[in-house]
């Protein structure tokens, strides 16, 4: 279960495929913006999702709690899988009413509920909710990507001993991802690949940019990549034309594959204020470059401070112009951070570990689901 197809072919496509070859038969339920097709040739079967990802309307949520619940029902001897927190909060409140075999909450990041100045309040509704979903259901298992996601759960007591899992990220195929030295002698590269959102840090990353700009114009550029989106915290393509020039500052929309701008990159950076585990720089790293990031929620994970990067105080501009600075006026720094990140990235990011994982959870759940 995921909010849209294309979320499914982006970050979980390599979990469904490896689980229909290990003898699983395997359903995305999701949202169809277009491209189901693709997801049906990959052998997968598909449901349409009637669900506003981003919506807030009550009357909407409780009809999808409604459509899931009859899936269920009908489908009463499946593992099911939620990716993100609505569906991990409407998924689990379903299974509650029409119970299944075995239950996987997964969490790509808590997001807006802790990015604002004051928590939503959706935390105070999403708590006892849980705890409600969870009583007397021993089939559920959680996967985390990162330790804080996992604390806050822990802190509130919503987690058993050995029902809860930390995997980094959606994993990354290593070889199509290949280590590529950093070319050196021409313009440095500082890439950003993400949507185009204020709580992703683009104009934080506009700002530090701006503050370089004196000391890099025509040695450096910084190249946004990403698509606008219809999030609360999007930025318009207005705004984000008024932001760039398109020499020094660029943005080149929605790539669908980011891998030549990655390899022609000299340094990733990405000032989100809160992920889960951002698979772009996984991606980057895999690839092999410095990474600057916010110390924040879910980005602190992929840094080791002064080895593959560095960790900048969230929503600190100057700082992160100043990082950007020390790794711009230093090629070899690039260099040894970067080979650092794709070390992390071999031990910690591939794919074949990551499915693997999810592939262990889904014959736990099965198994015990016929023992109980």
């Amino acid at each position: 279960m995921v909010n849209e197809d294309r979320f499914f072919l982006s970050h979980r496509k390599e979990v469904g495929v490896r689980a229909r070859a290990a003898g699983w038969d395997v359903t995305v339920v999701a949202k169809d913006t277009g491209v189901k097709g693709e997801i049906e040739a990959l052998g997968l079967n598909f449901v349409d999702l009637p669900i506003n990802p981003t919506g807030k309307n009550p009357l909407q949520e409780m009809r999808v709690v409604r459509f899931l619940s009859n899936l269920y029902k009908k489908n009463s001897d499946a593992i099911v899988h939620h990716v993100g927190l609505k569906l991990l909060l409407w998924g689990s409140l379903a299974s509650k009413m029409s119970p299944v075999r075995g239950t996987v909450n997964a969490l790509s990041g808590l997001g807006t509920l802790f990015t604002g100045e004051r928590p939503s309040r959706l935390i105070y509704l999403m708590y006892p909710l849980l705890r409600f979903c969870k009583r007397r259901s021993k089939n559920i298992h959680y996967i985390f990507q990162n330790n804080d996601d996992r604390q806050v759960f822990e802190d509130q007591k919503l987690l058993g001993i050995d029902d809860n899992h930390l995997i980094r990220g959606a994993g990354i195929d290593l070889e199509k991802f290949a280590y590529r030295p950093i070319r050196h002698g021409g313009t440095v590269k500082v890439v950003f690949t993400g949507r185009m959102l204020e709580e992703k840090g683009v104009l934080d990353l506009v700002k530090a940019a701006e503050i370089l700009r004196p000391k890099y114009e025509g040695k450096v550029e910084f190249i946004l990549c990403g698509a606008l989106s219809k999030n609360p915290s999007a930025l318009s393509e207005k705004e984000i034309r008024e932001l760039t020039d398109g020499r020094y500052i660029k943005w080149l929309g929605y790539l669908p594959d980011v891998r030549n701008v990655l390899v022609d990159s000299t340094i990733y950076c990405l000032p989100s204020h809160r992920e889960g585990f951002p698979k772009s720089v996984i991606e980057a790293s895999a690839i092999g470059r410095p990474i600057v990031t916010y110390n924040s929620v879910g980005c602190r994970d992929t840094v080791e401070q002064g080895k593959n990067g560095f960790k900048v105080p969230l929503r600190d501009y100057k700082s992160l112009a100043e990082s950007l600075d020390m790794l711009i006026s230093d090629p070899a720094l690039c260099d040894r951070m970067g080979m650092a990140s794709r070390k992390i990235a071999e031990k910690t990011y591939d794919i074949n570990f990551v499915v693997g994982k999810h592939l262990q959870i889904y014959d736990r759940l099965y198994r015990n689901s016929k023992e109980s």
